[in-house]
């Protein structure tokens, strides 16, 4: 130990032993409890509200046939979209507490600033604050419809909710994790401009995270377009629900997720010439051609040729997804590693985690059958088994997200690094 400090303080602290002991010397910050405190106030006060909305609601009848039209095409899309970034927040939340303790060093391999990046008591305060706030509007929108308030007035509530949320999002004051803030808008605007930048390994990680969010990217259209139309003043709800060009955006929106990754994919391979990339491109591109089908087969669903369609193309997207999912970004199903169809190099100790993880991934890659079934529901319903089946690729999302990153610490899956050797966490100081 004593060798170890003299040729550190004389090769890389020019001889000074007070900066060595900066590097060399274990101190840990000192952590507040306050953020812990107001995650458990939020999380109590969400389960509370939410527990007198879900009363409110069933005493208000608000799903009944003449009453569902209004609110659920009003309400449900704007505390849809919060609700779904929340339980993406919170899966993101549980990444960075796996990969804490599992000592993958997640602030590296994104390029992040230690001081500034989010910690994972940040990320569930935000989801926590979140739906806190989205339940409470709900309550108030709920009780004021309840009282006879002018109707366009209270459905304009969703509507500002949403507006006050990208207001605090694009705010230049330095509060509200204005860093974080910043770095997300720098790699959307990446993402929305693919391929004209240079891809980093976060724009390829985010645009994946769009890939599961398709869902919430529809109500954005339908809640903009409820805004623009004033259809929460008019009442006619289905101005944004006929017409062809609203059709058309549909397709577009469906299909962007998709189409950025594969553009993504393309400037790695004119940048790098790795036609791994290539064979990537054709994994989104098939996406691209399921979910057009899936469409198609939901506007004519007596329409057996859309029905073989949706099969057939359906099946090859799903198998090119799992072959990448299993041996390209997560490393596994290698029949000749130490550990039957895993990998040499685990960072889990128990085995069986690894085999159940790909038993749910495979479960929840085949949640597309429920638009084949069709099941016979209500408006109502329906809206909410769509829900269900977007927060479960949320969740998939989220599982898989450890291990990619597992894989990429281990073997340098994505070659976003000239070495394979990642440090592990340490505490950074400044140069002083």
């Amino acid at each position: 130990m004593d060798e170890v400090e003299s040729i550190f303080i004389k090769h890389f602290a020019n001889n000074d032993s007070k900066k060595a002991m900066k590097f060399l010397k274990p101190q840990h910050n000192k952590e507040s409890h306050t953020i812990t405190f107001f995650v458990g106030l939020f999380t109590g006060s969400f389960v509370t509200l939410f527990t007198i909305y879900a009363i409110l609601a069933h005493l208000a009848g608000i799903f009944n046939s003449n009453l569902e039209m209004g609110y659920m095409e009003t309400v449900y899309p704007v505390f849809s979209i919060f609700t779904l970034l929340s339980l993406h927040l919170f899966m993101y939340g549980c990444n960075l507490y796996m990969w804490k303790g599992t000592r993958i060093n997640h602030n590296f391999i994104f390029e992040f600033s230690s001081s500034t990046a989010l910690k994972y008591r940040d990320a569930f305060l935000l989801c926590t604050t979140f739906m806190t706030a989205v339940v409470g509007a709900m309550i108030v929108h709920l009780l004021l419809r309840a009282n006879n308030f002018s109707r366009s007035k209270v459905d304009a509530i969703p509507g500002a909710l949403l507006l006050i949320s990208f207001a605090v999002l694009v705010c230049p004051i330095d509060m509200f994790y204005r860093s974080t803030r910043f770095c997300f808008i720098r790699i959307m605007r990446n993402i929305f401009f693919s391929p004209l930048y240079q891809v980093l390994l976060v724009d390829l990680f985010m645009a994946d995270q769009l890939t599961s969010q398709i869902p919430l990217l529809r109500h954005m259209e339908t809640t903009a377009c409820y805004l623009l139309a004033r259809s929460f003043q008019t009442h006619r709800y289905d101005t944004c629900d006929s017409g062809r060009a609203y059709r058309e955006l549909s397709y577009v929106i469906s299909f962007l997720p998709y189409y950025w990754r594969a553009m993504q994919c393309a400037r790695r391979w004119f940048d790098d010439s790795d036609k791994t990339n290539l064979a990537n491109m054709g994994k989104y591109v098939s996406a691209m051609v399921a979910a057009g089908a899936r469409i198609a087969y939901a506007r004519q669903p007596h329409n057996h040729l859309w029905l073989c369609t949706v099969l057939v193309t359906s099946v090859v997207a799903t198998m090119y997804q799992l072959y990448w999912d299993f041996v390209r970004d997560w490393g596994l199903l290698n029949p000749k590693s130490k550990n039957p169809w895993l990998r040499d190099q685990l960072v889990l100790k128990r085995k069986s985690i690894y085999y159940m993880s790909i038993a749910l991934n495979v479960v929840l890659r085949v949640a597309w059958l429920e638009t084949v079934i069709g099941f016979h529901a209500g408006k109502a319903e329906k809206k909410m088994l769509d829900f269900f089946m977007a927060s479960l690729e949320v969740i998939r999302r989220g599982h898989w997200n450890f291990y990619r990153l597992e894989n990429e610490q281990l073997t340098n899956a994505g070659k976003f690094r000239a070495v394979k050797e990642v440090p592990l966490p340490f505490r950074e100081t400044d140069s002083d």
